[in-house]
């Protein structure tokens, strides 16, 4: 059996969260706003977002990948929950960047941190690997609310 038809559906829901977020980017026109805000003492320099959510989507669309081939009868309500908390998630950095709008980009962030908080324990309960290939984004998720809070603070 190829590489490619044994891991294939990891490799599409892999190619679909990249293309959203690579999407979400093109929208949002770029992270210029970014440097102009007063950040708090743990706020990484932009150019770390791109490495970071680049790796973070491609293990996300695995983990999902690993979910959706499970025999689990509960996998459908975690991929659609996986793809309701992908679009909050690409549409936070046109709130954030795009609209300028930083405190509504908080709460929308605090929904996202909800959906998947809730897509993770699904993916756990179903795939234990899965979950822990998740769970790096819902940090992440955390750190970004962080990173998003300080910045409405200390931008007010």
């Amino acid at each position: 059996m190829s590489f490619l038809k044994k891991y294939r559906t990891y490799i599409i829901y892999a190619a679909i969260t990249l293309g959203l977020g690579i999407l979400s980017a093109i929208i949002t026109g770029g992270y210029d706003i970014y440097d102009n805000f007063v950040k708090p003492a743990l706020a990484p320099p932009a150019i770390v977002f791109t490495i970071a959510w680049t790796v973070l989507y491609t293990i996300i669309g695995i983990s999902a990948g690993m979910v959706a081939e499970s025999n689990d009868l509960d996998k459908q309500t975690a991929i659609k929950l996986y793809l309701f908390q992908l679009i909050i998630n690409v549409i936070w950095p046109i709130i954030f960047f795009k609209f300028e709008t930083i405190k509504f980009a908080l709460f929308w962030l605090l929904l996202l941190i909800i959906v998947a908080g809730l897509t993770l324990k699904n993916f756990f309960s179903i795939r234990k690997t899965a979950g822990l290939l998740f769970l790096p984004y819902f940090i992440w998720l955390l750190f970004a609310f962080y990173l998003n809070f300080s910045i409405v603070v200390l931008n007010s």
